[in-house]
């Protein structure tokens, strides 16, 4: 007889319906299907606004689920114990989940499927946070790709295959298991009172991250290739927020380039191409782990960054005081919106490791506590990329000049206008939100002067070149 036992669905970064594989085979199979979340060690370890937008996010899926007539189970607790106890409660036979690439997902999942195994269960995991395995793109001489444009031309015309409708109806067991109260968890705690400034920034959910995807696709796909350098311009698709916690699904997004590409729109193999960077970081993930605590190329150990992060300057580039405006405004950006344009992300991130001389794991730790896309693969490898020690990075002694860069990409001032409310008479509400999200010990307001630079353009290149010219890289 065919097994009739419930499945437990176990959902992390993969909050949807359509786009699922390890869902869509489950519906495929018509047994009774338990759908879970666990607020286990690794959610208790995001930052601030990385796990709030997660709850968010949880809600939302939640929503959607009971659409379909079933129900989001919520546990509290260590992720094997919690799926054994919820086995004890079901009845259940399989415990599938979509797979994760980092060091920490991988070995707290590698010891659930073995334990699941051990006491007699199919314990199975899925592809679907990506649009390839990375164990099935191989350069030609075998191994990994360590550049990217090599690894974006050799999967350029791969197909991975027809992203699957959600579907219509879930079967439900009997009866589900007893549920935590998501309120109960207080994912929003940590934000403080910065939660009310960020919150309506958020697009969150299935629903709402398809429609931004239709939206982008519809009206700004045409333009992307330039639109997307200019941080005063909603030029981008924003779906890194919905991509970061699987809202959306990657061969949803990269069907919708290809037919856009193939419709004649102009910037559409420049999204794709973005879609497979997100792939690369991914990728050198998997195959090496130390991208997202240490550096990646080796010869870096020695370099002399700094690591104290009580520096008044490595405090002023927190608050976006540093003097630099186009440093500054991006940082606010993030502290209003919980986003920051990339544009913005690169000179932040030169600024902090190159013009004062600061180790890039302190940026990558401030980003996961602000950001509510954050990722620990594309995280990991944008700080490493602009700090010279990552893989495919800009040249070591490229340093980015955040003064040039005012005139390329923010000439007119909008953007640090929209941020920056010191020195203007009537700042908008998006640079007097600033004030609101920050902590109040900060003591600042409005009305401050705005900072002198706390190391100069040309001073701080001056420095990193002549760090760089010590080493022998």
């Amino acid at each position: 007889m065919a097994d009739a036992s419930p499945i437990l669905l176990w959902f992390r970064r993969d909050l949807r319906l359509a786009d699922h594989p390890a869902l869509a085979a489950a519906a495929e199979t018509g047994r009774p299907i338990v759908p879970v979340f666990i607020h286990d060690q690794a959610v208790e370890g995001h930052g601030a606004a990385a796990r709030w937008r997660l709850g968010r996010g949880v809600a939302a899926f939640a929503a959607a689920l009971e659409d379909k007539g079933s129900t989001l189970v919520l546990r509290r607790g260590e992720a094997l114990q919690t799926l054994r106890g919820l086995v004890r409660e079901t009845g259940a036979g399989a415990v599938w989940w979509t797979r994760l690439y980092d060091s920490d997902a991988r070995k707290r999942d590698e010891a659930v499927k073995a334990g699941l195994k051990d006491d007699g269960l199919d314990a199975r995991s899925f592809a679907g946070h990506l649009l390839f395995e990375p164990w099935t793109v191989e350069t030609r001489t075998g191994g990994f790709y360590k550049v990217y444009t090599p690894m974006w031309k050799a999967v350029r015309g791969r197909d991975p295959g027809t992203a699957a409708a959600a579907p219509s109806r879930l079967s439900r067991p009997e009866s589900f298991p007893e549920s935590d109260a998501l309120d109960d968890w207080r994912m929003a705690a940590p934000m403080n009172r910065g939660a009310a400034v960020v919150a309506p920034h958020l697009v969150v959910g299935e629903a709402a991250a398809r429609d931004r995807l239709d939206t982008f696709i519809d009206d700004k796909i045409a333009d992307y290739d330039e639109a997307r350098d200019i941080p005063a311009i909603d030029g981008t698709s924003g779906l890194s927020e919905n991509l970061a916690l699987g809202e959306i699904g990657p061969r949803t997004c990269w069907e919708a380039g290809w037919r856009a590409l193939d419709a004649g729109a102009a910037g559409a193999e420049t999204f794709l191409k973005e879609l497979v960077w997100r792939e690369f970081a991914y990728h050198l993930v998997h195959h090496t782990p130390r991208l997202t605590t240490g550096n990646w190329r080796e010869e870096w150990d020695a370099f002399p960054w700094n690591e104290d992060e009580t520096r008044p300057e490595v405090l002023a580039w927190k608050q976006g005081r540093t003097g630099m405006e186009f440093v500054d405004a991006a940082m606010r950006e993030m502290h209003v919106t919980g986003r920051m344009h990339n544009r913005g992300r690169m000179i932040v991130a030169s600024y902090l490791t190159k013009h004062l001389m600061t180790h890039w794991r302190i940026g990558l730790r401030w980003f996961e506590e602000h950001l509510i896309d954050w990722d620990p693969a594309s995280n990991a490898m944008g700080w490493q990329w602009s700090a010279g020690s990552g893989p495919d990075a800009t040249p070591y002694f490229r340093v980015f000049n955040p003064e040039t860069q005012v005139d390329k990409f923010d000439r007119d001032g909008e953007y640090r206008r929209r941020w920056i409310a010191e020195g203007q008479g009537s700042p908008p509400r998006t640079a007097l939100d600033y004030f609101e999200a920050i902590p109040r010990c900060w003591g600042l307001g409005p009305g401050d002067g705005y900072p002198d630079p706390v190391v100069s353009a040309k001073d701080g290149r001056r420095r990193a070149l002549d760090a760089y010219s010590d080493r022998d890289f």
